[in-house]
């Protein structure tokens, strides 16, 4: 009974995340080549502010840039530790969840980084609202991946050796 509840739970969990992450992957990508696509545009209309990141993005503020980056980053990751966890956690072997555990931690660590980025936009201010749904996504992505990796290690010491 306990086994087939946190198999179900750490399924679900990473069903959703897989999910999230995919929208994730979307409107980063989509930022990124709006970026691309319009920065000569608008850097030509004005001078360009000298900072790290070499590509100029106009919907957002000097931390875009970063932010865009690693979520794309985070969201392919993600993804990928999500479909590689549905499979693992559907056969259920101690083994197998470890594998799932560890990747689970290794994208909770990258949202991580990737929400940290989104705070720091927050904190400068001015960005469109596909910028706030991005962000939005990330800082709820933080917390369901917690939620996921802690399942997963639940998991762990009711499954089949």
């Amino acid at each position: 009974m306990a086994a087939g509840a946190s198999k179900s739970v750490a399924f679900s969990l990473l069903f959703i995340n897989l999910v999230m992450y995919a929208i994730v992957s979307i409107i980063s990508g989509w930022a990124l080549q709006y970026g691309i696509d319009n920065a000569y545009e608008k850097a030509s209309d004005e001078g360009m502010p000298a900072y790290l990141f070499p590509i100029y993005f106009p919907i957002g503020n000097m931390a875009t840039g970063f932010f865009v980056i690693f979520s794309l980053i985070a969201g392919l990751v993600g993804i990928a530790t999500s479909i590689s966890g549905i499979t693992n956690v559907l056969q259920f072997t101690r083994p197998n969840l470890y594998s799932a555990a560890t990747t689970s931690i290794v994208s909770w660590a990258l949202t991580l980084l990737a929400t940290g980025l989104a705070c720091k936009e927050i904190n400068i201010g001015y960005r469109s609202s596909n910028l706030r749904a991005l962000e939005t996504f990330t800082v709820i992505l933080s917390g369901t991946q917690l939620f996921c990796a802690g399942a997963l290690h639940a998991g762990i010491s009711s499954a089949r050796n």
